[in-house]
């Protein structure tokens, strides 16, 4: 009997926004795919649930381990249960503005944390006996105040705890590359935005708010800074890059942008517009949500991964902005029906 060999993957992070669209790529492509999740009370596989099946089923092809970037033997002893072919480190402390609230959790995590997995890797790939390769999730948080657009050569500025720690977290990257002769390559990633992003980042609360007012449910929406630029992208595109790096004849850096950039205050109003609303009659501000140290304007050259790679996004700034909008605007829908129902407010808020 012949048996088909997969490709292996190991996915820090599997249960966020990008571990979920990666984990549908990489199923999509044959891998057996192997995600990293934190030890909790409660689930948070929402977002991977689809994929899931027993493990016993001859037809899984996800499989979940307990583990944690702060816990470097755990790291290791998974590597060796698993032997991945190929390793994305997209776990960190993400958020920005938590990050000045939690800087040593968020240093300990995003920057420390990827210093573990690497030394965990390089003792791996010694003795794998095959090609093993790490993608290193970065951020355009690293360029901060650099003047735009960023690239690949740009300096770094970072303006934030959660900045410094991807900087850092980047530089260990490249060290165990240059040092060790490992294939590793850093993705530094714009603004990538989904229906699957967390509601406390700012286009989700977004468009959750709006589609909550529309419908009746909300009456205000409180923000920080809407001057803020950013270059917004779609997370499912974004995967695709992850995954073309590793791909690749050689480890490199690259930069995986649109090449526009828009501000919260375009997208508040691309948003509303498209529920038939005026935004400057909902939203506030609010200054508990402007950060210590602002990053004025991200605009990405993802002319690097265009060449190099053959990528570029599918999903225009309108598409995205739609795309959330009409899945947020369907949770609203059954928020309300659950409302007129007599239930309660705590599944009044259940999501997918």
């Amino acid at each position: 009997m012949t048996h088909t060999v997969r490709r292996r993957a190991f996915v820090t992070g599997i249960t966020g926004q990008d571990g979920s669209y990666l984990a549908d790529l990489l199923v999509a492509k044959g891998y057996e795919v192997h995600g990293v999740m934190r030890r909790a009370s409660t689930f948070n596989t929402g977002r991977i649930d689809h994929l899931y099946r027993d493990p016993h089923d001859p037809e899984a092809r996800l499989f979940l381990h307990h583990g944690d970037l702060a816990d470097g033997s755990g790291l290791r002893h998974a590597l060796e249960q698993v032997r991945p072919d190929e390793i994305y480190n997209l776990g960190a402390q993400s958020h920005v503005r938590v990050s000045f609230d939690a800087p040593e959790y968020t240093a300990d995590v995003t920057g420390s944390g990827t210093l573990r997995l690497l030394a965990a890797y390089r003792d791996y790939a010694r003795g794998a006996g095959k090609d093993v390769r790490f993608y290193q999730a970065g951020s355009s948080e690293m360029f901060g105040a650099a003047k735009p657009p960023q690239l690949e050569t740009t300096p770094f500025h970072p303006r934030s705890p959660y900045a410094v720690a991807k900087v850092a977290a980047h530089w260990y990257a490249v060290n165990y590359r240059e040092s060790y002769g490992l294939f590793i390559s850093n993705g530094i990633l714009f603004n990538h935005e989904s229906p699957r992003r967390g509601e406390t980042f700012v286009t989700r609360k977004i468009t959750r708010a709006a589609t909550r007012i529309k419908l009746g449910l909300q009456k205000k929406l409180f923000l920080g800074n809407l001057d803020a630029k950013r270059d917004w992208g779609f997370a499912g595109d974004y995967v695709e890059a992850m995954w073309r790096m590793l791909q690749a004849p050689a480890p490199d850096d690259y930069v995986v942008a649109t090449g526009e950039a828009y501000s919260v205050r375009d997208f508040l109003e691309a948003t509303f517009t498209q529920l038939g609303l005026d935004w400057r009659a909902y939203v506030e501000t609010d200054p508990r949500y402007l950060r210590p140290a602002e990053v004025d304007h991200l605009l990405g050259d993802a002319s690097k991964a265009r060449d190099a790679l053959g990528w570029k996004p599918q999903v225009s700034f309108a598409g995205l902005v739609a795309m959330m909008v009409e899945h947020d605007l369907e949770l609203a829908h059954r928020e309300k029906t659950l409302r007129e129902a007599g239930h309660s407010s705590a599944l009044e808020r259940q999501h997918d």
